[in-house]
């Protein structure tokens, strides 16, 4: 497996360890009854704030791995992997996985620029196959 799809697979990983956080925390905020609900109605109580940025960089994580994983794939298919496109990829997988305690503890500006590390990452990988 080339190093960029090894970054996508532990990504995928990372999301996953990220979803299980705010479904711990989320529960733990709103209750179990609401958590195992049909949720027709808005929770009694509210996310804390961790909650909320654990659900926000969650999100943001989704919308980030689809960039990420049109990249890998555009590296992969076009058979131009290289040591470059390769660090992008370790780049964005480092960025990810700080920005989820960045995020969490509510760092600023330091969120923002590991966000766009990461971003900037992606987008590299992207133009790479086309130069």
């Amino acid at each position: 497996m080339t190093p960029e799809l090894t970054a996508l697979a532990l990504a995928l990983l990372l999301q996953a360890v990220q979803f299980a956080a705010y479904s711990i925390r989320a529960n733990l905020d709103v209750g179990p009854g609401y958590a195992m609900s049909a949720r027709d109605r808005e929770p009694s109580r509210p996310l804390s704030p961790l909650g909320g940025r654990l659900q926000r960089a969650l999100t943001n994580h989704f919308e980030g791995l689809v960039l990420f994983t049109a990249a890998v794939t555009l590296v992969t298919l076009s058979g131009q992997a290289s040591g470059f496109t390769a660090a992008c990829a370790w780049t964005y997988l480092a960025a990810r996985v700080v920005y989820v305690p960045a995020y969490a503890l509510g760092w600023r500006p330091w969120r923002s620029v590991v966000w766009m590390v990461g971003f900037l990452a992606t987008v590299l990988m992207v133009i790479s196959t086309l130069i």
